[in-house]
């Protein structure tokens, strides 16, 4: 069968309502809606997008969960190309450091020749004091510009660091949801440290130790040419022998340090993942078996790291064997010169000091070489982090003031999914919200009513029709503008580690003591805070352990009115409130409901009685708009509903008298999930 917006999904055949009139006609939507004209993501982004958090699907239906990273790797220059965008800020310290590093290098190719000269003194018995003061003052002079280059070069390294961390910070709070919701936290949060600490090594071993060394061995080798051409080129001999061998070495070491990264990656992942529910975890005895994954994902670090630093080390002492044979071979070779009146002893040790003086530069640029191996890959997944489709960046926006219009909406043919692959979770849903009053949202589990919620905040985009905002589609909304005229109450209620202070200013940290004081009262939160050892600079620990089910759902409503919305959305927001709260919660939003547009996701009699309209839901679609009594009387699948859960019965409870305590009904529990919205163990694509 096919909807409006393609096939209907296996299962989901009309039932015996559809075939019944609403209790309210809806009407009809336009017969031609343009597609909708959302911010465009990347086609590797799109292509696979995951499914929301709250609309987790069963195991049997869910895609795989995608990496992070796009199918294809950057390329080198783009890798270049990035890691030249993070140094160019700081170009005019590295220069100096550069400088200073080559100045160093300069005083040290000045000794072996000061070095021949105090033996040729010695040598015809001439003075040797200039000699010597010249080579204290060299060595001086290398030893002190050494240490000032080493400093400056680590610290504009560290600075980079900075600049690429506050870079990938930025633009990991501004990712789509729909790229989050496929990426891995844990490794994500590798990239930014982990990842971008290896910048450091490549700023300072791989960009200047490459130009830096690479600049030292050409001019040592001119100085050695000026000496003696013919051990020159012994030693060139030499030096392109071992080069060959390493690079057939740096191939590898690349695909080890790729492999290495990736290991971090995943290791931080997996204890990301065991540490976010560790009470399930020890709930349910799987200490042992989480135990064993982190383990494992640690010994494959181990292995991928050691394999790299196999390879790096292959190289290391490739270049310094190298070394020693030149030595060897300019001994021999220099010795036999010198037998021959060819060269003088000091023309040899010269020489010799030279080649001594060649391993520091070529060491170097191996270094420079196998460093910028791990750093490339490094810079890798940096970038894969930064081609991940994100929201443009905006400035902050005022919030609205006091006495601002509350806002209309309009959905108008919207059809949604998650991904190509999934099946879609609305179906043509069209309704229309007036400004001001409580629209309550109800139906079972997995007709799409928090997706609703996720539409109108723009984590996702419709795939087709129209939402508008005040007549104004959505997608002509600046994201910061649009959200600032919106609170909006998950239904899981989250809490940041920190202070209550910083939780409940989140929204509005420009919020005065007095209206800070009035939106505790009016959420009765102020009973809390006084009991709290230090009030409202008491700590509430990771994701708000040390607050109950409720006090975290009070917070989230506090932090929702204190940005004085235009339009409040509050998805199961007194699921986890006893009765007392939550009869002083429902007069706060009624209250709040004179004055602002109220979208609620309920289930319970004396949040859905209350609201000024009802709109019914199931699989995907609207079925029906009407008050509580309309509803009852004529919508069959709303009256099923309604005395399934104990909001109704056949002959129609009174509004202000619920027929039976919230503790009676099946799903009174904090953690339970309610028929009229997804549980834990919805699927993936299942719309909620």
């Amino acid at each position: 069968m096919w909807s409006v917006c393609g096939p209907v999904r296996s299962g989901g055949s009309p039932g015996p309502w559809q075939s019944r009139p609403p209790a309210v006609p809806l009407a009809a939507p336009p017969p031609g809606t343009r597609p909708f004209r959302g911010a465009p993501l990347s086609t590797t982004a799109d292509a696979t997008s995951p499914t929301s958090p709250a609309d987790a699907p069963s195991p049997a239906d869910a895609a795989p969960r995608a990496s992070a990273a796009p199918p294809a790797g950057p390329s080198s220059r783009s890798t270049w190309r990035l890691l030249l965008g993070y140094v160019r800020p700081h170009r005019r310290t590295l220069l100096a450091g550069a400088l200073l590093s080559l100045v160093t290098g300069a005083t040290g190719l000045a000794l072996p020749l000061v070095a021949s000269a105090l033996i040729d003194g010695l040598s015809h018995d001439r003075s040797v004091a200039g000699p010597l003061l010249g080579m204290s003052a060299l060595v001086i002079a290398n030893a002190a510009l050494g240490a000032l280059g080493a400093y400056v070069l680590q610290r504009t390294a560290e600075s980079v660091v900075l600049g690429a961390r506050r870079a990938l910070a930025s633009y990991l709070l501004r990712l789509r949801i729909t790229a989050l919701d496929r990426s891995e936290p844990g490794d994500l949060m590798a990239r930014i440290t982990s990842d971008t600490t290896l910048l450091s090594e490549v700023t300072t071993d791989s960009l200047v130790g490459l130009g830096t060394g690479g600049l030292t061995l050409v001019a040592t080798l001119v100085m050695m040419g000026l000496v003696d051409p013919v051990l020159l080129l012994v030693t060139v001999g030499v030096i392109v022998g071992a080069g060959m061998v390493i690079g057939m070495i740096v191939p590898r070491i690349t695909k080890a340090a790729r492999h290495a990264q990736e290991a971090v990656g995943a290791m931080g992942a997996s204890l990301e993942r065991t540490l976010g529910a560790l009470r399930t975890v020890k709930a349910s005895g799987a200490e042992h078996r989480e135990e064993q994954t982190l383990h494992s994902a640690a010994a494959d670090s181990w292995r991928q790291s050691v394999r790299a630093a196999k390879w790096s080390a292959l190289a290391g002492n490739t270049a310094g064997l190298s070394m020693q044979i030149a030595f060897i071979t300019v001994l021999a070779v220099g010795g036999a010169r010198v037998a021959t009146g060819a060269i003088d002893i000091g023309t040899l040790v010269a020489f010799l000091l030279y080649v001594f003086y060649l391993m520091s530069p070529i060491q170097q640029v191996v270094t420079a070489i196998t460093q910028y191996q791990t750093g490339a890959a490094a810079l890798a997944r940096i970038q894969e982090a930064l081609r991940l489709p994100a929201e443009p960046p905006t400035e902050p926006v005022p919030l609205p003031e006091p006495a601002a219009e509350p806002a209309a909406l309009a959905f108008d043919d919207v059809c949604f999914r998650y991904g190509d692959d999934l099946p879609h979770v609305h179906h043509g849903v069209s309704f229309t919200v007036p400004a001001c009053g409580m629209t309550a949202f109800v139906g079972p589990s997995g007709a799409g009513k928090t997706t609703l919620f996720a539409l109108i905040e723009r984590f996702y985009d419709p795939t087709s029709g129209r939402i508008t905002l005040d007549g104004r589609d959505l997608a002509d909304w600046d994201i910061s503008l649009l959200r600032s005229a919106i609170g909006y109450v998950e239904q899981d209620a989250p809490v940041l580690s920190g202070t209550l202070r910083d939780n409940l200013l989140l929204g509005n940290p420009d919020a005065d003591a007095t209206e800070l004081r009035r939106v505790l009262k009016t959420t009765r939160l102020d009973g809390l805070v006084a009991r709290l050892p230090e009030g409202l600079d008491t700590l509430v620990g990771h994701r708000g352990t040390k607050l109950s089910g409720g006090e975290r759902q009070r917070v989230a409503i506090a932090r929702a009115l204190l940005r004085r919305p235009r339009l409040l959305l509050l998805d199961e927001a007194t699921s986890q409130l006893d009765a007392v709260n939550e009869a002083a919660l429902r007069e706060t939003v009624a209250d709040v409901a004179r004055t602002t547009t109220v979208l609620v996701v309920a289930h319970r009699l004396s949040t859905v009685t209350m609201a000024d309209r009802i709109v019914v839901m199931e699989a995907g679609r609207v079925r029906a708009v009407g008050t509580h009594q309309e509803l009852v009387a004529a919508d069959p699948l709303y009256a099923e509903l309604a005395a399934t859960q104990f909001l109704a019965t056949a002959d129609s409870a009174p509004v202000s008298s619920p027929v039976s305590s919230p503790d009676s009904a099946p799903d009174a529990a904090p953690d339970s999930a309610p028929v009229s919205a997804g549980g834990a163990g919805a699927g993936p694509g299942a719309p909620v």
